[in-house]
């Protein structure tokens, strides 16, 4: 039979599989491009300030994401404990995003204002002073590092290029917005702006979700 000929030829199956996938992905994905919601900014999103950059890159790179993601499920369960679920229009200017899957800790995409500077500060220096139970790890060193003004402005510049709308003088301002700022300041400004700001309005004026 002819599909028994296909099996074992590998290479024209391969190539055959990667064609059907890449359909079906483009049947999938291309639409998406085409919806409001999807690729412009939910109400209240704005690209994050120099200080809360250089928290959202230390953040990643202290590997926050392998313990908690930033997507909150449009579940009872999910929507009860962590607040409205996430929408595609808060991450637009998340290069990369946070989304994850692995909860160890809670999620934080709803996280900022929930508690004080001074509370994400205790935890972040040793989060059994505020949360007993915890098997998070320490970061004091955060308060000792500083952040460096000038890689700041370039983190600005290339995400510029990219489609965020930093404006010229926001870029200009970036240097001394980080100037003597601890990463632990960048930190906690980053995770404070991790809220809910609205759902995208449809074309009457309702949420999205309401439809």
């Amino acid at each position: 039979m002819k599909h028994e000929i296909l099996e074992k030829k590998i290479a024209w199956m391969g190539a055959l599989i990667a064609v059907v996938i890449s359909i079906g992905g483009l049947v999938e994905i291309a639409p998406l491009y085409m919806q409001s919601s999807v690729v412009e900014p939910s109400p209240g999103i704005k690209p994050y300030s120099a200080l809360a950059l250089e928290g959202r890159d230390v953040y990643v790179r202290e590997g926050c994401y392998n313990c908690h993601s930033q997507m909150v499920r449009p579940l009872p369960a999910e929507t009860e404990r962590y607040g409205h679920y996430s929408i595609a229009g808060e991450a637009v200017y998340d290069h990369p995003f946070q989304f994850g899957s692995k909860r160890t800790g809670p999620d934080l995409a709803r996280v900022g204002g929930r508690y004080t500077d001074e509370w994400h500060r205790i935890h972040l220096m040793n989060p059994r002073d505020v949360v007993p139970e915890s098997n998070m790890p320490g970061f004091p060193w955060l308060a000792e590092r500083t952040i460096d003004p000038a890689a700041t402005q370039a983190k600005m510049q290339a995400l510029q290029k990219i489609g965020v709308p930093y404006t010229a003088q926001e870029i200009a301002d970036a240097p001394e917005a980080v100037r003597n700022r601890s990463e632990m300041e960048a930190l906690i400004a980053y995770m404070q702006g991790l809220k809910f700001y609205g759902e995208p309005k449809a074309a009457d004026g309702s949420a999205k979700g309401q439809q």
